[in-house]
């Protein structure tokens, strides 16, 4: 039975990724090597992550004085890292889910943090409104994508300060103005490679400003000015990475995969809201593309248990909701095709119809 992941992460990779892999997984590059063996300081690797760079910069048009460094421990040794390398004294962060306050917390550790926005109140059902940017932090951080509680922020915003952003799951599902960021980073399990390495694209000129004595490991400027390279690199999530970044430019880029995305998201969620049984659990105007959450009505609440079952007998896996939510959650990342979701949407409608 074919399968539709709607896993939150790691999730869905596409075909082209994965079957690229194999034939390196028994044969790099013509070396005769496998790329889980090869050793990260070859010719034929540098070749890949010089690529991979390359490829980021190509496919989101980001401006000359930026650079992409590929690192390990996930989004969440970026918590620390952004502070580290850029809070001075103070920094300003927009609270709007269980990653963003993971992110504030860690910041705490570094200076003083101002939270200008938060939606916790109201368990993360949308994104802040009306909040003011100091002009006297030293950078304001957003997460541009809340994979537990399905809101996004969608549009690139005018600050008077440096942006920082949390891109994780959403990166190259919309185009992106990086210039007007200082730092985007993310976990790459979701749109980009295998989990085990993180992305990084960093305005240089945003780096060497802070008086704190840095780990040579935990200074941005180490990795920026050894490309990638001071240790060994996540070799393997790396070549990953770069196939599925010529599977974009394959497609068309990110305004092709952008359309994509917009036209999965708004079948799932015209099923949803012209459903008697299931309900959104998102204020519309925040609602991510990347991960839809919905519950069943309260008069249907005990059917949660059996919908689940009924999905999973049709192939559909990884939509139960996290445990902060309930209900369900379907994440569309770029690899998910059309088909799962609508797959997934029959399922809902047939459902329903016996219920």
């Amino acid at each position: 039975m074919k399968k539709h992941n709607f896993y939150a992460g790691p999730s869905i990779m596409s075909q082209y990724t994965i079957d690229h892999c194999i034939d390196a997984i028994h044969d790099f590059a013509g070396t005769g090597l496998s790329i889980l063996e090869i050793s990260h300081r070859s010719k034929e690797f540098s070749a890949v992550i010089e690529k991979a760079e390359q490829l980021f910069k190509e496919l989101l048009d980001i401006p000359e004085g930026y650079r992409v460094i590929f690192l390990g421990g996930g989004a969440s040794l970026q918590f620390a890292m952004v502070p580290m390398n850029l809070m001075r004294t103070r920094a300003a962060y927009l609270d709007t889910g269980t990653w963003a306050n993971k992110a504030i917390k860690e910041a705490k550790l570094f200076g003083e943090v101002e939270v200008v926005g938060s939606s916790k109140a109201d368990n993360y059902t949308y994104i802040p409104k009306g909040y003011v940017v100091p002009k006297d932090v030293d950078y304001f951080h957003i997460t541009t994508n809340n994979t537990i509680y399905g809101t996004e922020i969608r549009h690139d915003m005018d600050v008077p300060v440096r942006l920082v952003a949390d891109m994780s799951s959403d990166i190259f599902s919309r185009p992106v103005d990086v210039s007007k960021y200082d730092l985007i980073y993310g976990g790459a399990q979701k749109n980009v490679s295998p989990a085990g390495v993180t992305f990084v694209i960093v305005r240089e000129d945003a780096l060497g400003h802070v008086d704190r004595v840095l780990p040579t490991m935990l200074n941005y400027k180490t990795h920026v000015e050894k490309g990638s390279m001071f240790n060994t690199p996540p070799v393997f999530p790396i070549y990953a990475a770069l196939q599925t970044l010529e599977w974009y430019k394959e497609l068309g880029g990110v305004k092709e995969l952008q359309r994509r995305d917009e036209e999965k998201a708004a079948v799932l969620y015209d099923a949803i809201d012209g459903s008697r049984m299931f309900v959104g659990t998102v204020h519309p105007e925040d609602r991510s593309i990347m991960n839809v959450c919905f519950v069943m009505k309260p008069e249907y609440k005990e059917l949660e248990a059996d919908f689940l079952a009924f999905a999973t007998e049709r192939g559909i896996v990884g939509i139960k909701g996290h445990r902060s939510v309930g209900g369900f959650r379907a994440s569309l990342y770029n690899a998910l095709p059309l088909e799962s979701v609508k797959v997934l949407t029959q399922a809902m409608h047939d459902f329903e119809a016996t219920h």
